[in-house]
């Protein structure tokens, strides 16, 4: 059999070989508990269609400019979402370099040597001449192969491509999380300045009491005494440093949008703006489409995959590695004639390594490998769980606030007309300024508890959104698109 017959019949045998056995366990979910429904949702009936489900631009619903017009930004600017593209990046870029061990390493390598003295080639000695000169060259090809017989590279590979996808899943829930922190700090930024505005109305309404009890005093008039006058003074003077505070409490909210969005605070110049955002109704659907819509589960589900693949990893360490070698090329001396048939050279050649006594090593890391996988499903189940506890508080927090909201209408409606009675009473001068007094503070707790709610309803409908997955689905794994950062000059800028 010559040379060429030979590689061919090794190479044919190989491809044999790999595709052979590949030791460990295969991958099957794990099942969780699921429930039919969730225990708060009121009047519980057949899901609605899962096109109704929030997707790509959930936060329009809100109606709000700033929203609108800040939100995308998270995807392209902001530091964490740039941190975790990185990872999936590096993640993919793994993959790659565990699949290429599949093939063989194919180089090239030649020299060429001239050396000379006394006597120094074969010619020169039938002369009997001296300080003769020769080159000499050679070129070879050559490949080198590990057979991945017991599939070692396979289940790495098979590894590398779940973290791959877990972290473009941990992606997604980063850019996720993002985008809920933003617009949970817009919604306190907009109360912040719902405040403000009502702030403002507050002092004007204690300007005007002031105005009154100065004026009853000055008249003389029995139920404005020197008392009341400086109550009305502290009432309003609280209030104006009050309304100072305000001012802190709305800086801090907008530096942070500006962070989230990858802007120094002093680039982004936000308006005031008294407007509260609307409040969105949520698709809800069941409970078992968390699993494929929250980015964090996925994640936590192909970490357990690549737990999986890494047990397979390393129960291959107990087989033996056999690696192939092959060389083809030329070698002459001198070099005249270094690519002629004669000088053709080839070699094949084999190795094979098997660990004899490791005094337990290899044992210890399966049972390493296998307490790292029942860890993965123990915080794949936990992060099932967490997400039905988030969801069922979110829907608690709604319906009970909601309730709260109906009574506070009522009670600010009843309370500016109690103020209304109270100052016109007071004007008149059939009460004091106390009764007055009251009937405002009484009002203004009522609305400050009212913008409190209607914040907190806010707030619990955007952790709803997010606690839902935001209309993503772990389908997107299956061919992962490049995220938005991909595709901007500002993003891959350093």
């Amino acid at each position: 059999m010559n040379g060429k017959s030979l590689r061919a019949t090794a190479l044919m045998a190989l491809t044999a070989l790999v595709s052979g056995c590949m030791v460990g366990p295969h991958y099957h979910r794990p099942s969780v508990p699921v429930p039919a429904q969730y225990q708060e949702l009121a009047g519980w009936g057949a899901a609605m269609p899962q096109d109704a489900a929030p997707k790509g631009d959930w936060w329009i619903d809100f109606h709000d400019s700033l929203l609108d017009q800040l939100e995308p930004r998270v995807a392209i600017s902001n530091q964490t979402v740039r941190q975790g593209y990185a990872n999936y990046q590096q993640a993919l870029a793994e993959v790659r370099v565990a699949r290429s061990e599949l093939f063989p390493t194919i180089g090239v390598s030649g020299s060429v040597t001239r050396a000379g003295g006394p006597g120094y080639n074969s010619a020169n000695l039938v002369t009997g001449r001296t300080g003769g000169v020769v080159n000499s060259a050679s070129l070879e090809g050559t490949a080198g192969w590990t057979l991945d017989l017991w599939g070692r590279i396979r289940r790495t590979i098979e590894q590398n491509a779940a973290i791959a996808q877990a972290d473009a899943a941990t992606l997604a829930n980063a850019t996720l999380s993002e985008q809920i922190l933003l617009a949970t700090t817009i919604i306190q930024l907009r109360i912040t300045d719902a405040n403000i505005e009502l702030q403002r109305k507050t002092v004007q309404a204690y300007e005007e009491a002031l105005r009154i009890t100065k004026a009853q005093g000055t008249a003389g008039i029995s139920t404005a005494p020197p008392s009341a006058v400086i109550t009305a003074q502290v009432a309003l003077e609280t209030a104006q440093a009050n309304l100072v505070g305000l001012g802190v409490a709305r800086a801090q909210y907008a530096h942070a949008i500006a962070v989230l969005v990858g802007k120094n605070p002093e680039d982004l110049a936000i308006p005031p703006a008294a407007a509260v955002p609307t409040l969105p109704e949520v698709p809800i659907g069941v409970p078992s489409t968390l699993l494929q819509r929250r980015p964090d589960i996925a994640a936590a589900e192909r970490t357990m995959a690549a737990q999986n693949a890494a047990v397979g990893v390393a129960i291959a360490a107990y087989y033996p590695t056999l690696s192939l070698s092959a060389a083809d090329g030329f070698s002459q001396s001198p070099l005249n004639g270094l690519l002629h048939t004669a000088n053709h050279i080839w070699s094949l050649g084999a190795s094979g390594s098997e660990t004899l006594l490791d005094f337990g090593a290899r044992h210890g890391q399966v049972l390493a490998a296998r307490a790292a996988y029942e860890g993965a499903v123990a915080a794949y189940r936990a992060a099932v769980l967490s997400a039905f506890e988030a969801v069922e508080n979110d829907l608690s927090g709604l319906r009970i606030l909601a309730e709260q909201a109906q009574s506070l209408d009522i009670a600010v409606r009843d309370a500016t007309r109690g103020a209304q009675i109270a100052l016109a009473e007071f004007e008149a001068g059939t009460v004091d300024y106390t009764t007055v007094a009251q009937a405002q503070q009484v009002l203004w707790a009522d609305q400050q508890s009212a913008l409190t709610v209607a914040e907190n309803r806010l707030v619990d409908a955007v952790a709803l959104i997010g606690d839902l997955g935001g209309g993503w689905s772990d389908s997107q794994l299956q061919g992962p698109p490049q995220p938005q950062i991909a595709k901007s000059s500002e993003a891959q800028s350093p």
